[in-house]
């Protein structure tokens, strides 16, 4: 029995129990998990860094051997273990790549605050062997399937053996406030009463190459602008669908409040038109070399907000609008132009 689920410590041993229990036959157990990323599946199955298998029996690890043997080598190569060290390696995994988000995110709102600017923070620290470049991205937080439920279920685990982690809390925490951070730059901009605004969100899904809205920082931000009585038009080439699903259950919330939410799959610069403001959540390649000028033609007001930090500020305060992203030294505005008033 093979289970490749991430699933607490101690699963692979209690079911090849019951197995056992229940058949009266002797039942070997392996965990096999898996480390494949949504929309590069395939790629990351093919060409792993390493392959984890975790038992307490030769007979259990050689079929697994046999079936990896085409796809390791000394470069990537299979790591053997027991049941238990096999199934805590993906929750680790995950939880440090989770707690590197979160630190990164936690230093672009102090370099906001500072006047300095993450992206030079993060080349300085990147070029650091010990440290690197990977999931040190600043932005409005994780989401997906994976990270959430994987940083809470090994604070679980920590809790249950009477070892709670204060780090993982405070990644999980930190990871949640961020997904309020351009809530909070718009108000900032434009006060709290957003009535009568009109927002483009370009980007829904959690991440590119998935139509995955779970824990979507998207969905966080769409919410809020809606309770605050704004207008939102949000454009997604791949998750429209399941947000058409999702957002049926805030009607009970505060009737009418969906009715101001229009989802526009097909044109993302039809989704400006007569925005207040742009907002960039999700990177997608086609949102990333935006044509200034048309996007300056379509808006009421040329205002951008980049929850990703891909777009050249230079380029866009050059092209007139006004520009913040995440740590980036708060607003950057046109030059000679007055301080904005937010009231």
């Amino acid at each position: 029995m093979v289970i490749k689920s991430t699933v607490p410590v101690g699963t692979n041993r209690t079911v090849q129990k019951r197995l056992s229990d229940a058949t009266g036959r002797t039942v070997y157990a392996a965990s096999n998990p898996e480390f494949l990323r949504e929309g590069a599946a395939i790629a990351d199955f093919t060409r792993p860094d390493r392959v984890v298998i975790g038992a307490d029996v030769d007979e259990a690890l050689q079929p697994l051997r046999e079936l990896y043997a085409p796809f390791v080598d000394a470069e990537r190569p299979l790591l053997e273990m027991g049941l238990e060290s096999a199934e805590m390696t993906k929750y680790v995994a995950n939880c440090f790549l989770a707690t590197k988000i979160s630190f990164i995110n936690e230093m672009a709102n102090l370099a906001d605050r500072v006047g300095a600017d993450i992206d030079d923070v993060r080349q300085g620290i990147g070029y650091d062997h010990r440290i690197g470049f990977a999931f040190l991205y600043p932005g409005v937080g994780y989401g997906g399937s994976c990270f959430p439920k994987d940083v809470r279920a090994l604070q679980a685990v920590a809790h249950t053996v009477e070892r709670p982690s204060l780090l993982l809390q405070a990644v999980d925490e930190a990871n949640e406030r961020q997904k309020h951070v351009l809530f909070e730059k718009i108000v900032q901009r434009f006060g709290p009463d957003l009535t009568g605004r009109r927002f483009a969100v370009w980007g829904l899904a959690f991440k590119p190459g998935t139509d995955d809205i779970r824990e979507a920082p998207s969905l966080v931000l769409i919410r809020e602008l809606l309770r605050a009585g704004a207008e939102v038009v949000a454009h997604d080439p791949a998750a429209v669908q399941n947000v058409q699903h999702h957002v049926r259950n805030w009607e009970a919330e505060q009737p009418g409040m969906t009715q101001r939410l229009r989802l526009e799959a097909q044109d993302a610069a039809a989704a400006v038109e007569g925005a207040d403001a742009l907002i960039l959540v999700t990177e997608w390649p086609e949102y990333r070399q935006p044509n200034w000028s048309d996007l300056a033609g379509r808006m009421r007001q040329r205002c951008l907000l980049d929850g990703r930090n891909v777009w050249d500020w230079r380029a866009a305060v050059s092209a007139g609008f006004e520009y913040t992203g995440i740590g980036r030294g708060g607003h950057h505005r046109p030059s000679g132009e007055d301080p904005v008033n937010t009231t």
